[in-house]
């Protein structure tokens, strides 16, 4: 397995792994043995900088998650949930054509191997409350926040 590379940021420390020139994971709350040593090591690191400090929304580097098919349609459809807005479990599995597949759902979320990029904080559980989150509440409610807080101000600007 190929060594993870740091990025530490004042929200969360990050372990990112590589490879074949791919996002393959990235650890929440851990460490690399490393600083990011190539141009893409350090492109991913400098986006997921920018999106930590609410001037990103969007990523632009491939990303290669292992799952399941069924996982992957989950994460494909968080990845379709718009930035600084949520979703509850239920109206991705309606979403993905498994209505009563709520659990699943939030069983996929948890194998997220690639998150912030995919955006598994971005679901909650029925009524509003966040649920789990493999970061930490405290974590996905800042993550949260964030968006919020730079949805707001891109609206504020338009």
């Amino acid at each position: 397995m190929d060594p993870r590379f740091s990025i530490e940021t004042p929200l969360v420390q990050l372990a990112v792994a590589v490879r074949a020139g791919m996002v393959v994971a990235i650890d929440l709350n851990r460490s690399g043995c490393r600083d990011p040593e190539t141009p893409f090591e350090r492109r991913v690191a400098m986006q997921l900088h920018a999106y930590l400090a609410g001037r990103r929304h969007q990523f632009d580097f491939p990303i290669a998650p292992h799952g399941s098919p069924f996982d992957q349609q989950v994460w494909h459809a968080l990845q379709a949930i718009p930035y600084g807005e949520t979703r509850t479990y239920g109206e991705v599995a309606r979403s993905i054509g498994r209505p009563q597949g709520a659990r699943a759902v939030g069983r996929a979320n948890g194998r997220n191997p690639i998150p912030l990029v995919i955006p598994c904080h971005r679901v909650v559980a029925a009524g509003g409350r966040l649920g789990g989150y493999g970061g930490g509440l405290d974590l996905k409610r800042r993550l949260l926040d964030l968006e919020t807080r730079h949805t707001v101000l891109l609206d504020a600007q338009a």
